[in-house]
């Protein structure tokens, strides 16, 4: 299993952005699927209502929180990061190392073909309708549609995962999975338990899996552009419950400094982005005040799906550098000069 080699200066950056806080939603959402399981405080479709929203928005959180584990940012401890993610892949159905395999990939090579992670929409070889037909589906089918284009890194003929011992982590986290979830399925089967097992669970992983499409495809559909702060969408919340939800999901909507800087902590991203627009006022950064606006500029995109080449870029050149783990700044690093559109960047702030 690849480890995320941090410097002295990024730990000790992510030792002091205490993470624990986010992690109180966790409780709630246990409750709430408490709340489902036993009809409290009672039955009535208004609260089986207010308890499922309450749940699916939780288990969206822990969506975010297997993002940050992907990064192994969650504390200075990678191996705590590794064993949070293994357990939520384990229950999303996406093993933890084919995600972190594919995200690493996503980070280098944002919207260009060899992004597997945004695969068909990167995928200059797939037809506008396929792609369409496949978004549309993943809006309803997100629960479904995730582990498949994840589990494309592993089963295709094609894919550029080909380290053996990493392949072969792959293969015995899918059996663990499966190993899992034969036995949750099978002890819902003898207790009976199956009216508890869709209340408190499907429904509510079913509705994360529709936010979670939702957010994907905030940050990234209709996006051409190879440059990580240019070729997203971020959001920069203005208003107290834009700021809460971003906090609870661990700061994913700051999503182009994050692509930029992928193992910067979270709590550094808003900054980053700040200097970045302060010190090229003449870019027209995708940053927006509130989630929604930025899902309305998303939304045309739907009609005709794709990233980078399908959504009008030119060939993309070749990189720097092959990656095979995040680096500190992707623009610098990896991309050649003629697909980074940032210029006169400013002075980098404090990792």
């Amino acid at each position: 299993m690849s480890l995320t080699e941090l410097t002295a200066a990024e730990v000790t950056a992510i030792e002091s952005n205490s993470m624990w806080p986010r992690f109180l939603i966790g409780p709630v959402g246990l409750a709430a699927q408490a709340a489902l399981a036993f009809y409290w405080p009672t039955g009535d479709p208004l609260w089986q209502v207010v308890w499922t929203v309450l749940a699916a928005y939780v288990f969206f959180c822990w969506t975010s929180c297997f993002h940050e584990a992907s990064h192994q940012t969650i504390c200075g401890s990678r191996r705590f990061s590794v064993i949070v993610g293994q357990v939520i892949g384990t229950l999303l159905f996406v093993p933890y190392s084919i995600y972190r395999e594919s995200h690493i990939r996503h980070h280098a090579y944002l919207n260009k073909p060899t992004d597997w992670e945004l695969w068909p929409y990167s995928d200059p070889q797939t037809s506008l309708w396929f792609r369409r037909i496949f978004c549309w589906l993943e809006f309803p089918l997100g629960v479904f549609t995730t582990p498949f284009a994840y589990g494309r890194l592993y089963f295709h003929s094609g894919s550029p995962l080909t380290d053996s011992k990493i392949r072969r982590q792959i293969g015995w986290e899918y059996v663990a999975m499966l190993i899992t979830w034969l036995v949750i399925l099978t002890t819902v089967a003898v207790t009976e338990s199956w009216g508890i097992f869709l209340r408190a669970w499907v429904i509510p992983h079913w509705i994360a899996g529709v936010l979670q499409v939702f957010r994907k495809f905030t940050e990234h559909l209709g996006m051409k552009s190879y440059d990580p702060l240019l070729g997203t969408r971020t959001v920069m919340g203005q208003t107290w419950l834009t700021r809460i939800a971003c906090y609870f999901n661990f700061d994913i909507f700051m999503h182009g400094p994050h692509h930029r800087h992928p193992r910067a902590s979270t709590n550094q991203l808003r900054d980053k982005m700040a200097g970045y627009q302060q010190g090229n006022p003449d870019l027209a950064y995708p940053v927006f005040p509130t989630y929604w606006s930025a899902i309305v500029d998303m939304l045309p995109a739907i009609w005709n799906p794709g990233v980078g080449m399908n959504a009008g870029a030119p060939s993309p050149v070749a990189e720097k550098a092959q990656v095979e783990n995040f680096v500190v700044d992707v623009s610098r690093e990896i991309l050649a000069d003629s697909d980074n559109e940032t210029r006169n960047n400013p002075i980098e702030l404090s990792r």
